[in-house]
């Protein structure tokens, strides 16, 4: 009798928990991954992050493309900021190339990548709002991302997945209509993004769902590898801009903001700073331009770039390299090469391996979303479910370049 009268006191101290399986299909991930979490009611026990939904290879197709046609890839990872991506790689193949851009060409690409970093960090900051059960920002700041895409529509064609640029530069000049779209955005922005933080930085809904929200502090953020905006809200001062300058940032003046406590709050405020940081680079840029004779737009690397139509309709050889040019038969020198910029999500870095051929022998993206994704469990365990979400909102986990 003894024996069962244990057994049941056991059974009735044990607690039973549910499984929820959070992805891979919910608007709440924001993408195509799954966490498993174990639940306690409303509180997460244990959760275990699973990924590989839309994983598309990337690194073995770029094995078999031709430099020249490597691009398209990059804009598949983190598609919300995808040109910041393709100049990453631009700047690794120059790397190995020993390629040197006109300051001109490295201006224009810091004008182009600090657009990129703010309309990034409109998509996050504003679904932060969202999931705290805030809408109207995110409608109010999407028609100020929009004059962005504008812009890159006008510079490349396209908006999304750009495949801006190219090797030693960019395949054409602005156009006045460019930077006509680039002084509106500019006049109108800083507005917009200043009643966006009378929106929500003193709200008291919004702080009370934020503030202590999946905090993660400075050594844990280290141990797990985290960079960028994520890092620095732990108080972490690095930013690859300032450590490696790359693109001429070393020309720029410009403050890395910090946080303290590493939670949601922090991320919000780091990424809202940032994008005024960007406004103060993008008018730095556009006056040191003045100051830069000419209209050059790229380096002098005739073997990637096209020859002018004019030349290639009435000059036969124009015409075989514009053949080779797009069919990517050139070659590149034997080498290894590691490079990164400062992606808007942390430290983008591209593993560029050539054995002298004319695709790359290994290609590697360091992806910041891939990495610091694995603290996730460990962030939102002992939380409610509700602030899981607002966790990986701030997280700004795109699942393109987390599957990449």
């Amino acid at each position: 009798m003894a024996g069962k009268q244990e057994t049941a006191v056991k059974i009735k101290e044990e607690k039973e928990y549910s499984t929820l399986n959070l992805g891979p299909t919910h608007p709440a991930t924001h993408g195509i991954f799954q966490n498993v979490l174990k639940m306690d009611g409303e509180i997460i026990v244990d959760s275990e992050s699973t990924i590989g939904y839309i994983h598309r290879a990337f690194e073995k197709i770029a094995e078999h493309r031709p430099y020249y046609q490597l691009t398209p890839l990059t804009d598949r990872m983190n598609y919300c900021s995808a040109p910041i991506n393709n100049m990453g790689l631009f700047m690794t193949i120059e790397k190995l190339l020993g390629v040197t851009l006109p300051k001109r060409v490295e201006y224009l690409r810091v004008i182009v990548m600090e657009l990129s970093r703010i309309s990034d960090h409109i998509i996050c900051n504003s679904v932060i709002g969202v999931d705290s059960g805030a809408l109207t920002g995110f409608v109010y700041l999407f028609q100020h991302r929009e004059l962005v895409y504008e812009i890159f529509e006008e510079i490349c064609g396209s908006r999304l997945t750009t495949n801006m640029g190219r090797v030693g530069g960019f395949e054409r000049n602005f156009s006045p209509v460019a930077w006509a779209k680039l002084d509106k955005f500019m006049k109108e922005f800083p507005g917009a993004l200043k009643e966006f933080e009378n929106l929500l930085v003193r709200n008291r809904i919004f702080m009370d769902r934020t503030v202590g929200t999946g905090a993660i502090s400075a050594e844990r953020a280290l141990n797990n590898s985290f960079t960028g905006p994520n890092l620095r809200a732990a108080g972490v001062d690095y930013d690859v801009r300032v450590m490696t300058p790359y693109s001429s940032y070393e020309d720029f003046e410009f403050d890395i903001p910090l946080g303290t406590g590493g939670d949601t709050y922090d991320r919000f405020m780091v990424r809202n700073e940032e994008m005024w940081q960007s406004l103060r680079i993008i008018r730095q840029a556009l006056e040191k331009l003045k100051e830069l004779p000419g209209d050059v737009y790229h380096a002098d690397v005739p073997d990637f770039y096209l020859p002018p139509k004019q030349e290639v309709y009435n000059n036969m050889e124009a015409l075989i390299y514009h053949f080779k040019v797009v069919m990517g038969e050139v070659s590149v020198p034997v080498g290894e090469v590691y490079n990164c910029v400062e992606g808007a999500n942390g430290e983008l870095g591209f593993y560029l391996v050539s054995d002298g051929g004319r695709t790359p022998y290994r290609l590697h993206f360091r992806r910041p979303c891939f990495i610091y994704y694995q603290a996730f469990a460990e962030m939102v365990r002992g939380s409610m479910l509700s602030d899981a979400i607002l966790t990986l909102s701030s997280l700004n986990v795109i699942a393109g370049e987390l599957d990449a």
